[in-house]
């Protein structure tokens, strides 16, 4: 099983520095949806594995932490581009004001990945109190974004 969480790492980095997705390469507006939630639901999975962690709600483990947290900071930087031009119709949650305040959406984003690669580099410490701290605070830009940028 860990061989395969590495794995997992190891490809999710290599596939994100091998190209970067961008609204261009979508050909239909429902594509750029369906992917930027698929990415959004992959990072929330591995997110809540840390979470659980955080709050004792699941073992804590380090080593496990550690590639977690891997994961959620290369996932970070992925679903921003489902959030093209015409992407705002069709089945999404997502508010009129990623579109209305698109440098607010922006900065949402620059904060949210800043703090997953501190999650990842708290991780990397070891340090359950580490891992705590940095997830409390990823979670408070997660909850940020929501608020102003996704309809319940």
């Amino acid at each position: 099983m860990r061989y395969f969480k590495i794995f997992n790492v190891i490809f999710l980095i290599l596939l994100t520095a091998s190209f970067t997705v961008n609204a261009q390469q979508f050909t239909k507006a429902e594509d750029a949806i369906k992917y930027r939630k698929n990415a959004l639901y992959v990072m929330d999975v591995q997110y809540n594995q840390l979470k659980a962690m955080a709050q004792g709600k699941s073992t804590y483990d380090a080593k496990s932490a550690m590639d977690t947290a891997t994961v959620v900071e290369v996932l970070a930087k992925l679903p921003w581009a489902g959030f093209g031009e015409g992407t705002d119709k069709g089945e999404t949650k997502a508010k009129p004001e990623i579109w209305s305040e698109p440098g607010k959406f922006k900065e949402a984003q620059e904060k949210f990945i800043a703090e997953a690669s501190k999650l990842a580099t708290a991780a990397k410490t070891g340090k359950l109190e580490d891992l705590k701290v940095a997830v409390s605070a990823t979670n408070e830009t997660c909850k940020n974004c929501h608020s102003n940028f996704k309809s319940k």
